[in-house]
């Protein structure tokens, strides 16, 4: 390595990488908002669903959702980080292997979930749905990555880091620690596995997960990629770096201890709950620094919104992260939780950052890689104002509608009559009443991809017109920074690449260690007199049925202690009856009612017909069909495998009874069986997976002693 300041290098970047995940990125950007669609018309016609098994909605949203974090935003982030990085540290990437191998395994990852989750293989475990080999591809990827982009930092030229690097490196550490520590599981089979959590730590865990994966992976990649492509865009300086030093490092150690805030009014332990209500609002303030520092960086340059239109998309991007990073403080304030959580308030709270924020600054950014990388002019201004706009109305109704929709749905949940009952006892009331606001949404939705269209069709004649033999350009470059004393003590930190990445990684597994391991301890939240039965074998199928068709995305299991909730559902849930629940199923969406006390409430032969036709029983109810469940056979012989795995994880199974699972299964069934004929229901169910889902389905809220 050269080591004179003074001495010009001549460096070609490798941006043949770029422009790989930059097409894949509109490629999965497609699936995503088309799997999307789909989901949100299942929602206003239940029809759509259209018997099968593969795309039903169960299945269909956590390929959207897999397909949306991971796919789009996944391959975007890539793209910048490829592109900025090289740029900013002065050098090709450390490895173009590494960069082949990373990129190919992705594409991988991705299409095994693609193909894995419509067949049902999934965890149930909210983003983390993936089974235990993807998991493991997951982190042997994720790791190639790492080292390509700390071994690219570790022969830069430039010494001091600027601040999108710094988030690149908050991101790729923290991701790493999610992914491990949440995907800790035992397999059953070679797609099947049980997670070693349990219960409160289950759900304390995902949570840290999920929302991090939120804060870790939507958003800070993405305003490292904002800190480059807006002053880039706009030709200007940073608005601040005083303001990005103190908006970095207040954001990546208080949104790690967030979490919780996803259970508040939860059984999960008070002091957890106030933890992560506090945390999320003092975030309030560095997210709003962020977005501070990125719409004043176009101080001076507000015309550019009408020569540049593609700053349009940043500028509308930053908006919807100022917006979203409000709302979602504001949402973990207990009583406003009370009011929102499980409704589609959050849905909507969750689609303005993701296509507003994660959308706008992808197609920004999209936009103004495309004409450099392919060395060319973008085909036309006028398709991309268009798309700006069609885009832009297609989010606001979104948005709008999924925020009304989700306070009607609070307010009628929670409204009671003067004498002290429920105003809408039936919750079909409450679901009946916001289906035109679905379909404002799936208008919403439609009108987004029609402005994405327009733009797969104004890069596809922007590429078209680049010339035919696209040549690397040789950059010059010269060695800078490595001369220079500073007093300031960030500024050196910022040329010490190690340190850097081992405070960051500090940062966030203070307030990890301190939110996750006091409940690792689950004993001494349990109160010995309320201590629940385990399943029995047959009830355990059921749970595996129920988790592969995903019906935690719609039903919760967790009552929460609101006088509405106990009036409706029955006494609020304690930890003691999920404490063998692996994974935890409190779900985070009630399309459909609380399950918890469901047990015993109605004969099989309800849950029989309501499965095979829902409407059959609770008329306009938007539940898909579940046909095949009465023709598929329950797979009894794994579930020696099945107790024996829950019995390493503490379940208190007898060994006679892991020995005969499947025996004591089938003699339940054929119970069943033969009470679902005495009623007038069809004869031979017993080995049908139907019979295995009743059975789970009728033990739920009668396991408990204090029951």
């Amino acid at each position: 390595m050269n080591t004179s300041n003074s001495v010009i290098e001549k460096i070609f970047y490798d941006d043949d990488i770029v422009k790989k995940f930059t097409l894949a990125t509109m490629i999965w950007a497609a699936a995503a908002f088309i799997f999307g669609l789909l989901a949100a018309l299942q929602l206003a016609y239940w029809p759509m669903n259209a018997n099968l098994e593969w795309i039903t909605f169960g299945r269909l949203r956590p390929l959207h959702t897999n397909a949306a974090i991971f796919a789009f935003a996944g391959n975007a982030i890539f793209a910048g980080i490829y592109h900025s990085s090289q740029r900013l540290l002065k050098t090709r990437m450390f490895s173009d292997l590494l960069s082949k191998m990373h990129f190919w395994g992705w594409q991988l990852i991705i299409l095994s979930a693609a193909i894995t989750l419509p067949l049902g293989y999934s965890q149930a475990k909210e983003y983390a749905e993936l089974e235990w080999p993807i998991d493991i591809a997951i982190a042997v990827v994720w790791v190639i990555f790492a080292i390509n982009f700390f071994g690219t930092i570790r022969k830069r030229r430039e010494k001091h880091m600027y601040v999108a690097i710094w988030f690149y490196i908050a991101t790729i550490i923290t991701v790493a620690v999610l992914h491990i520590v949440n995907s800790i599981e035992i397999p059953v089979g070679f797609m099947r596995s049980y997670p070693v959590y349990a219960g409160i730590q289950d759900a304390l865990v995902q949570w840290w997960y999920g929302h991090n994966a939120v804060a870790f992976f939507l958003t800070t990649p993405f305003l490292g990629l904002m800190y480059y492509y807006v002053p880039k865009a706009a030709n200007r300086p940073v608005y601040s770096y005083r303001l990005s030093i103190v908006h970095f490092w207040s954001l990546v150690f208080i949104y790690i201890w967030a979490g919780p805030h996803h259970l508040l009014y939860t059984s999960l332990p008070e002091w957890a709950q106030t933890l992560g209500m506090v945390f999320s609002i003092m975030l309030w303030a560095p997210s709003w620094g962020g977005m501070i520092n990125g719409l004043l960086t176009l101080k001076g340059s507000w015309h550019l919104l009408r020569t540049e239109p593609l700053i349009k998309f940043f500028v509308a991007a930053l908006t919807f992260y100022g917006m979203a990073t409000f709302e979602g403080p504001l949402l973990s304030i207990k009583s406003v939780s009370a009011l929102g959580h499980y409704t589609d308030w959050i849905i909507g709270h969750v689609h303005s950052g993701a296509l507003g924020w994660n959308g706008f600054l992808t197609f920004g950014m999209i936009y103004y890689l495309v004409p450099k990388l392919w060395n060319t002019q973008l085909y036309s201004k006028k398709l991309l104002e268009n798309h700006f706009w069609i885009g832009l109305t297609g989010v606001l109704l979104y948005y709008i509608s999924m925020v009304t929709a989700g306070i009607t749905q609070g307010l009628m949940w929670r409204a009671v009559n003067k004498d002290g009952t429920l105003m809408y006892p039936d919750f079909i009331e409450t679901v009946v009443r916001i289906v035109p606001l679905y379909w404002v949404r799936a208008l919403g939705g439609l009108l987004f991809i029609v402005g994405f269209a327009l733009m797969c069709y104004n890069i596809y004649k922007t590429i078209k017109l680049a010339p035919k033999e696209q040549k690397a350009v040789a950059q010059e470059v010269v060695r800078s920074g490595y001369d220079e004393v500073s007093k300031e003590s960030h500024r050196n930190l910022e040329g010490m690449g190690l340190t850097f990445s081992v405070l960051a990684f500090l940062a966030i597994a203070v307030g990890s260690v301190i939110e996750i391991y006091p409940t690792l301890s689950l004993h001494k939240y349990i109160t010995p007199a309320n201590i629940v039965d385990p399943y029995t074998p047959l009830e355990l199928a059921g749970r595996s049925i129920y988790i592969k068709e995903g019906c935690y995305v719609c039903h919760s299991q967790q009552i929460r202690p609101i006088v509405s909730e106990v009036l409706r559902y029955g006494k609020a849930s304690t930890i003691e009856e999920s404490m063998y629940d692996h994974p935890f199923q409190w779900g985070s969406k009630r399309t459909g009612p609380d399950l918890s006390r469901l047990g015993k409430k109605y004969p099989n032969l309800w849950h029989l017909s309501h499965m095979m036709d829902p409407r059959a029983v609770t008329p306009k109810s938007i539940m898909p069909n579940y046909p095949w469940l009465a023709e598929k056979d329950t797979d009894f012989l794994v579930l020696r495998k099945d107790l024996s795995v829950m019995k390493t994880l503490g379940v208190p199974y007898g060994d006679e009874i892991v020995a005969n699972a499947d025996i004591h299964a089938q003699k339940q069934a054929k119970e069943i069986a033969a009470d679902l004929e005495k009623n007038g229901g069809p004869k031979g169910l017993e080995k049908k997976e139907i019979v295995a889902l009743i059975a789970y389905l009728q033990s739920l809220g009668q396991k408990g002693k204090a029951q």
